[in-house]
Order: C-alpha cells, then sequence, then structure tokens
C-alpha cells in the first residue's frame, strides 16, 4: 500500500471505543471526562461530517473541510516521484465516490487491506489480495460499507499494477489517488462536488484521533474472509492500541 506523500506530518493521540488516550503534548491530555465526550461526539464542521472513525485534535489545529489538491509521493525504493491527488469528502458521498474512483483503475484489480488493530500508531498489517474483478469487490466493499466508514484502524488499497494507478481509502478516511495520469480520478471528484483547493489542509497534517470497537475488528476479519485473504486475527486480543 503507498504511503501518503511526505508533505503529511501525523501526530496521532489514540482511542479506542471512542476513548483517546493523549500522549504527554497532546491537546487532549488535560480534558475532563465531560468534555472529551462532547469533542468526541462533534462530527459536523461546517458542511463537512466526519465518519467515526477520526476526530480531529481538540484545539482544531485543523479543520476538516471538502477538498483536493495534487501532491507528489517518492518511491523509497525508487527514488521516483509519482503524482498524487489528496481529497477529503464529507461522509454523505465519501463511500459512493470512493467506488466511481475505482473504476478508473479497469477491469482487475488487486487489493491491500491495511489493519492497525492489534499494532501501534506506526505499525500496521498489509494484507494482499491479487487479481479481483472490479464488480465482484465492489460488491463485498458495499457490503462492509459502515466498517469501512467508521474503523479507524482499517485502510483499503485498490490497485492496478499495470497501469501503476492506485486508489486508497486509508484509515484516516482520506482519499488518495496515484499515477499519472490523473485526469480521470480529477472529472470523478468534481462530479460529487470535491474541487481543487491548493490551500486545504488535511486531518492528518495535525494532531488527530482514532476510533475502533472490538464489534468493527470482528468485522474486519469477516471482510479479510469474504475477500479469501489467509490471515488470522484473534477477536480475543485486547484492542486498547495506538491506532
Amino acid at each position: 500500500m503507498g504511503n501518503a506523500p511526505k508533505s503529511q506530518t501525523s501526530k496521532s493521540a489514540n482511542a479506542h471505543e471512542n476513548s483517546p488516550r493523549a500522549n504527554p503534548t497532546s491537546s487532549f491530555r488535560s480534558l475532563e471526562g465531560d468534555d472529551l465526550e462532547a469533542h468526541m461526539g462533534v462530527f459536523r464542521y461546517g458542511t463537512f461530517d466526519l465518519t467515526d472513525a477520526i476526530r480531529p485534535s481538540y484545539d482544531l489545529q485543523v479543520i476538516p473541510r471538502q477538498g483536493f489538491r495534487y501532491d507528489c509521493y517518492t518511491d523509497p525504493k525508487t527514488n521516483s516521484q509519482v503524482p498524487v491527488i489528496m481529497a477529503a469528502a464529507s461522509r454523505e458521498r465519501l463511500f459512493d465516490l470512493f467506488m466511481d474512483l475505482i473504476d478508473c483503475l479497469g477491469d482487475e484489480v488487486d487489493l491491500v487491506l491495511e489493519t492497525s488493530h492489534s499494532g501501534s500508531s506506526d505499525e500496521h498489517e498489509d494484507l494482499y489480495r491479487e487479481h479481483i474483478d472490479v464488480p465482484v469487490l465492489k460488491s463485498v466493499l458495499y457490503d462492509f460499507e459502515d466498517m469501512l466508514l467508521n474503523d479507524g484502524c482499517t485502510g483499503v488499497a485498490v490497485l492496478n499494477p499495470r497501469k501503476q494507478q492506485e486508489v486508497q481509502f486509508d484509515e484516516h478516511k482520506m482519499l488518495i489517488c496515484y499515477g499519472s495520469p490523473l485526469e480521470s480520478f480529477e472529472r470523478v471528484l468534481i462530479k460529487h462536488d470535491v474541487y481543487p483547493d491548493e490551500n486545504i489542509r488535511f486531518i492528518t497534517e495535525a494532531e488527530h484521533v482514532h476510533s475502533s470497537t472490538d464489534v468493527l475488528a470482528r468485522e474486519f476479519s469477516r471482510l479479510q474472509s469474504r475477500l479469501g485473504i489467509d490471515f488470522e486475527y484473534d477477536n480475543n486480543d485486547d484492542l486498547s492500541l495506538e491506532c
């Protein structure tokens, strides 16, 4: 799975069952329970709705909003640069937008599921499945729409190695499109009323908090099974983790 461009600098507080555990410099550090609960309950910022997967810092270093901007990803192995579109979309259009972006990749794709259910903020497991027909993949993903939208420890990347293009729906519920040409991705974003904004900042570029639950972790395991990915996850593991 491609990583986000280096211009992103994420500093995550951590959450499980909607209870973040702050680092010593975190804006969450001195919060009382009621204040924290109130912040975690806020999902709307202007006309932008967040999923349950993530919340911004308590002091709102970045206020979530809709839009996309161009960036560049440097491949650490080859040092080559790949053009990228980074996008944020409001919850009500987010998943359908992701599905339409997948269509830009062709009829057959590879898939990577990313999970940090049993790791820390800088640790995750990438689970691969090759050669999936796009209609079959989309049908399965729609069946797990609620989990994919609301689990802050799950990410998905869909890629076509032949076209050298990828669409990533990451743990922050951002959309990241890799590989030239970018025009087909741009058209889909604009069709969904997501417009270019060179000044946009994303929730990943400041302190933020992820959220997951035991129920969502079990749904992730079901998704793996549906996709035929050979990986066992112990649902009895303690999920008090850094996502």
